[in-house]
């Protein structure tokens, strides 16, 4: 099994850590828009790692005027964010001009993740909510991952050394379907060769356990695309189906999971067919991203799994062609800080229901 997140589970009555994203882009525009919804839509208290005035050129674009606090610790967020935007100051360290994306802006926007992981793993904050990133700013900076999610996993091996964790998984996730693509940014010709039953299985593990305490899900279906069409017709249209993802089926099963496939992808996401499942592994990024966009573009949320932390993400990018305009959706990031938070429930919830069965029974 991959490591229990509820090992040192998230007190969810903590402040979500928000993180500043490129600060060129949307992000911190749809940040303090939620803010400005805070009271109607019943958001839980989050505090934002970044640089003041960088929010206040974001604010200055808006229809009016949002309140900015400095706090030194996360714990003062709960206590003003009725009344105003907290704030813990990133230094951006360079001019910022919305729409431009600037490679000094690189060391401010990963300091700023660097800060919300820390405070999250040492319980000061419940969950990271991550804003967009632009990833060929941060790599001319000297950036080595391909992305937040493989950052992300790396600040969980050095913030929780002893948490012996697995590969992150990143699940795209609406009210109508969840996703999980097996491989991510990769040129579409290398995906076969880069298939193994044993990622499969893995990924399959991680998906499950996450299903289970992170979305109370009692008892995980989980249907698994095909990678070639028509899941490749009896190895007519590929072997790939046949020889690694079907073993990766098995396996599970003999594990006891409720797994099935090798699927059809082009029938798998109409309305009767996901009812059949709790989470859908694809073989590649398209094949898992255009249904979920498909069915919720502007609704969906981008988690990882795996992490000894909780983290989601708005499923869109920085949009640096409409920051600081009124076509800026804040619905993406809205949607985020509301799964953060009942993750960080359902992970604790999950713990003092282990707990509790673990006693024996005269004693409960």
């Amino acid at each position: 099994m991959s490591q229990d997140p509820t090992d040192t589970p998230p007190d969810p009555h903590q402040p979500i850590a928000v993180t500043m994203g490129d600060p060129a882009g949307v992000g911190l525009q749809t940040t303090a828009l939620a803010w400005r919804h805070r009271a109607q839509l019943g958001l839980a208290p989050f505090v934002v790692y970044t640089d003041t005035d960088a929010l206040k050129t974001h604010i200055a674009h808006l229809d009016s005027a949002i309140p900015i606090s400095e706090i030194a610790t996360p714990s003062e967020a709960s206590h003003i964010f009725q009344d105003a935007l907290p704030v813990i100051p990133v230094p951006l360290g360079a001019a910022l001009e919305l729409g431009q994306t600037n490679p000094d802006h690189a060391r401010a926007t990963l300091q700023s993740i660097e800060q919300a992981v820390a405070a999250t793993v040492g319980g000061k904050t419940s969950a990271v909510v991550t804003n967009p990133i632009t990833k060929a700013t941060l790599s001319a900076s000297g950036f080595p991952h391909p992305g937040h999610t493989e950052f992300l996993g790396a600040l969980a091996n050095t913030y929780a050394p002893d948490a012996n964790i697995r590969q992150p998984v990143m699940m795209l996730a609406a009210a109508e379907l969840r996703v999980v693509p097996l491989t991510i940014h990769m040129p579409l010709c290398q995906v076969a060769a880069t298939l193994t039953t044993d990622t499969i299985v893995a990924t399959l593990q991680t998906i499950a356990d996450a299903l289970k305490i992170d979305f109370a899900v009692s008892e995980p279906r989980i249907a698994i695309a095909g990678l070639n069409p028509h899941a490749g017709e009896n190895a007519t249209l590929g072997l790939e189906d046949r020889d690694v993802i079907l073993p990766a089926v098995v396996r599970c099963r003999d594990m006891g999971l409720n797994v099935f496939g090798p699927l059809p992808a082009d029938t798998m996401f109409h309305e009767a067919a996901r009812k059949t499942y709790d989470a859908a592994l694809c073989m590649y990024h398209d094949q898992a991203l255009i249904p979920v966009k498909t069915l919720a573009f502007d609704r969906g949320v981008n988690i990882t799994l795996g992490l000894p932390f909780v983290r989601t993400s708005p499923d869109h990018g920085t949009a640096l062609d409409i920051v600081g305009t009124s076509k800026v959706s804040a619905v993406s990031f809205i949607e985020s800080v509301k799964a953060a938070k009942s993750i960080a429930k359902n992970r604790a919830a999950f713990k003092v229901k282990n707990v509790q069965d673990a006693l024996p029974r005269n004693s409960r």
